[in-house]
């Protein structure tokens, strides 16, 4: 057999796919890292790697991160799902809301999927698009508009809600036509649409 094209175990190349994910990768980013599954086993052994959950591992001794809880999550999604809702108003600092679950939206397509969905893990399924998706750190989350209008679609707590956007508005991010769009979203679904189409420098 030719062994001139196969590649061996590179440990930069794991290293550099880990460290724009809190130090976790994937079985398959360790496969394209020349990592087989055997060698895989061999670094649990010795404590180089350690197992999170199926499919899913962590460099033993990578720095801690600020999304180290979500970004396994998000490995698990594939790397599409995006964090929305009650997460997302905590990841974008608005209210006091400490939410108990992790708020996750996958591509609408998955909803056939069957999934096992990991603990602690809501799952909604909608299609978000570019713009209404940014970084937070290394996870993609909904924007704040969107954020906004989800929770509001989705009945979060009234007092939870006006205080996300109150803040939202004093610190510029949505406009007074928007907030209009979070309100009339409580009890018209299609209001959802409108306002995560309204553009982010609409008048205020």
């Amino acid at each position: 057999m030719d062994r001139r094209h196969e590649k061996g175990p590179d440990w930069d190349r794991l290293f550099e796919a880990a460290q724009g994910q809190e130090g976790y990768f994937t079985t398959q980013q360790a496969h394209g890292a020349g990592y087989s599954s055997q060698l895989i086993v061999k670094h649990l052994q010795n404590g180089r790697m350690a197992r999170v959950q199926h499919g899913i591992y962590r460099l033993k001794h990578f720095p801690p991160g600020q999304q180290e809880d979500l970004v396994p999550i998000w490995l698990w999604s594939e790397r599409v799902g995006v964090f929305s809702h009650e997460t997302a108003l905590g990841l974008h600092e608005l209210s006091d809301i400490l939410p108990a679950r992790i708020h996750l939206t996958l591509p609408a397509r998955w909803r056939r999927r069957r999934l096992r969905i990991p603990k602690g893990v809501v799952v909604h399924h909608a299609d978000v698009g570019r713009r209404e998706r940014v970084w937070v750190g290394v996870v993609p989350v909904t924007s704040v508009q969107r954020t906004l209008a989800d929770c509001a679609a989705d009945h979060l707590q009234p007092d939870l809600l006006e205080q996300a956007v109150r803040q939202a508005v004093e610190r510029g991010i949505v406009s007074k036509t928007q907030v209009a769009g979070v309100k009339r979203a409580r009890v018209e679904p299609a209001a959802l649409v409108a306002l995560v189409r309204t553009p982010q420098n609409a008048p205020r």
